[in-house]
């Protein structure tokens, strides 16, 4: 059975979604065969930043209201074999998907995927709940600014209280010329509050936001030290 793993942010502008495409690529590598799921109804951007935004039919939404089938709303990433996307809807789901669709879907993925990851909404509302219905483990990605580490330890108890206990945190879009001009808090003090549960940090680089806008996860150069970086991000969240 499969492992489905919630991706959040407190707030927006952390870099959730590109975290959730390199890392479903990077598990894809590493030999899973792993779906990412965007959850983001009416702000979908994960079929953008893999390139596959042609390719979508059907979506998360169609699967749920019976639509369509499963597999007709899987999209094969061919720059990835074993990486899978099931596109959000564009229209905002206003109440017509539950969390009970949710854990129903996840529980059938599971017999299909090693590892299904998904993209939540940013915050706390309705959204995140669903999203997070089928998660056995959740991932909040935080920014290095102190707003976004307090809206990260919020989504950490909002998902305790669904009954999620592993939680885990990327700090994401690290510059350290900032912290060394003293223009942004150091890492220390980003992390005081979940320094047990870290699970990596990445650093701000030029490269992340050209891949995506060329819709290629940056790991796909493989012999760099961010791919490196996400390589022992997985690995953690594997053990976790």
């Amino acid at each position: 059975m499969g492992k489905v793993i919630v991706v959040a942010s407190g707030k927006g502008g952390t870099g959730k979604t590109t975290m959730v495409a390199n890392l479903g690529a990077t598990l894809a590598m590493e030999g899973y065969r792993t779906l990412v799921i965007d959850m983001d109804m009416g702000l979908r951007n994960l079929d953008l930043y893999l390139g596959l935004e042609s390719n979508v039919v059907y979506d998360v939404s169609d699967v749920m209201n019976g639509v369509c089938r499963i597999k007709q709303a899987l999209i094969k990433d061919k720059s990835f074999p074993g990486l899978y996307l099931m596109a959000a809807s564009p229209k905002k789901a206003d109440g017509e998907i539950t969390p009970l669709h949710m854990k129903v879907l996840c529980e059938k993925l599971k017999e299909q995927f090693d590892y299904i990851i998904v993209d939540g909404p940013a915050g706390i509302d309705d959204g995140l709940a669903v999203a997070s219905a089928g998660a056995e483990m959740a991932v909040v990605v935080v920014s290095p600014d102190y707003a976004a580490a307090r809206d990260g330890e919020m989504v950490r108890l909002v998902l305790k209280e669904m009954g999620i206990e592993k939680v885990g945190f990327i700090v994401n879009k690290l510059n350290m010329e900032m912290i060394r001009k003293g223009f942004a808090p150091d890492v220390s003090e980003i992390v005081r509050g979940f320094q047990r549960e870290l699970l990596g940090v990445i650093q701000s680089d030029e490269n992340i936001s050209i891949s995506t806008n060329l819709g290629v996860p940056v790991v796909f150069m493989r012999e760099t030290y961010i791919a490196d970086n996400f390589r022992k991000i997985s690995r953690r969240i594997a053990e976790y």
